[in-house]
């Protein structure tokens, strides 16, 4: 069943759920990915119980109180910097589904969409629910609220095959001190994820390009606005990824470029363990792939830096939340005390 132009809207699958096969095909491809989150979920635990239980929390102690304050405000900068690029992860997705939505409404749902799904995980759910609490009030419907979700889960993703690729091709020799793959190979992947990505920019500029995703059609984003995507998911992950590296024990000796790599991966870990916050999977990597004086002093900056990234907006965003949901009612408290001394 072809889509009309325009707006996505929801795809008639009772063909497809007709088809045994399909059908099969799909809970095999679910199983397996199950199985394969909770391969990452038992040897992120087992790499980070290993590693925390040969800790000395007195050098813990110390190594968090080591870090000045000078750092600890340059990663609460750059964390600011990540989640305002993350505000026009929404706006672009909006300004293709043709939406007009003032922009303090968009940066209170994107950041805390973002801010509570980050901690909590599952993102269609969380993200998609905070999201629909925020722009129903401005009219939109679930089906847009879900096309603005996948939209925008599409330039994180876009964002981070591109510092990855970048990365890959910049410092291939660098990045084999993380991945532990031949420079060469990284370089090759590097060039096939970059080339991907023109495939993807060549494919998108031939006009506009409509897909089904669980049932749901999608008109993508065309050139520029995939161009603008790119942009901020470079901008986004580059200062999410800055805001632990100037937190990071003096003599790990990483360049920003070959770290930026290593964040993606420990990100991509983490979605892939189904963990909230990818929390365990995540510090595992960087554990294993950043280069410290100790464990102690590196662990102490992923525990700092989850606090800033993580826990910081996220008690942000309940209370922006709140104190959204208190206006809202006092304001229809007084429009219903007018009216009725108006009668």
């Amino acid at each position: 069943m072809a889509a009309p132009a325009g707006a996505p809207h929801i795809f008639d699958g009772q063909a497809s759920a007709c088809d045994p096969n399909l059908a099969q095909r799909r809970l095999w491809l679910a199983r397996l990915g199950t199985g394969f989150s909770l391969c990452i979920l038992i040897l992120s635990v087992f790499v980070l119980g290993r590693t925390v239980s040969g800790l000395h929390w007195g050098e813990l102690r110390s190594a968090l109180a080591e870090t000045s304050l000078e750092q600890i405000v340059a990663a609460c900068v750059l964390t600011a910097c990540s989640y305002l690029a993350l505000t026009g992860y929404d706006a672009v997705a909006l300004r293709q589904l043709r939406l007009a939505v003032p922009y303090r409404v968009t940066a209170l749902g994107s950041f805390t969409s973002f801010a509570i799904s980050f901690t909590l995980g599952f993102p269609l759910i969380t993200a998609g629910t905070v999201r629909y609490w925020i722009y129903s009030r401005v009219g939109l419907t679930a089906g847009k609220v879900a096309s603005l979700t996948l939209i925008a889960g599409l330039t994180f993703w876009l964002g981070m095959a591109l510092v990855i690729g970048i990365a890959m091709v910049i410092q291939p020799d660098g990045i084999s001190e993380v991945n532990r793959l031949k420079g060469w190979i990284n370089l090759i992947i590097g060039l096939a994820i970059l080339g991907g990505i023109m495939v993807y920019l060549a494919w998108v500029s031939r006009g506009h390009r409509r897909v089904s995703v669980q049932g749901l059609w999608l008109e993508l984003p065309g050139l520029g606005l995939t161009l603008g995507q790119l942009l901020l998911g470079v901008v986004d992950l580059s200062c999410a990824a800055g805001a632990l590296y100037v937190i990071l024990p003096q003599g790990h000796g990483l360049d920003f470029v070959s770290f930026c790599a290593a964040y993606v991966l420990a990100c991509l870990l983490g979605i892939a363990s189904h963990m909230p916050g990818g929390i365990g999977a995540f510090e595992a990597t960087m554990l294993n792939a950043v280069p410290a004086p100790s464990a102690e002093a590196l662990l102490a900056s992923l525990l700092l830096f989850r606090i800033i990234y993580y826990v910081g907006p996220f008690i942000l965003a309940l209370a922006l939340l709140g104190a959204n949901e208190s206006i809202r009612r006092w304001n229809s408290l007084r429009a219903a005390m007018k009216a009725s001394e108006g009668e």
